[in-house]
């Protein structure tokens, strides 16, 4: 037999300059796997959610690729802190700062999110 998620009516949004931006329902998240969004501006932004229930969003485009793959990667920790790796070569991003783990010359934008 096949459970239903609960259903929420919780909103997963993102402060993007010109304000708050809905993404999907907080029930459609699943811990370590990733939900595109395409932004207003066309850019895209994947958003995740941990064990524990926090929201994390970034760029979804892998900086040393181009590549729109960044809401198939793997998401785990190092030292804590919690990460997507890319599906392609597989670099680490800090899914709070946006920081490269593997460049430190390398960063993804990050957003600001909220179930509402």
């Amino acid at each position: 037999m096949t459970l239903t998620p609960a259903t929420t009516d919780l909103k997963v949004r993102l402060r993007l300059t010109e304000g708050w931006f809905t993404v999907c329902d907080l029930s459609t998240l699943l811990p370590g796997r990733g939900v595109a969004a395409l932004l207003p501006d066309g850019r895209q932004a994947v958003v995740f959610t941990d064990r524990t229930g926090a929201l994390y969003a970034v760029d979804n485009r892998d900086p040393f690729t181009g590549a729109a793959v960044l809401s198939r990667g793997l998401t785990g920790t190092h030292h804590g802190r919690p990460f997507v790796a890319s599906p392609l070569l597989k670099q680490r991003f800090d899914l709070e700062t946006g920081r490269c783990l593997d460049d430190d010359t390398v960063r993804l934008t990050t957003y600001e999110t909220k179930a509402a």
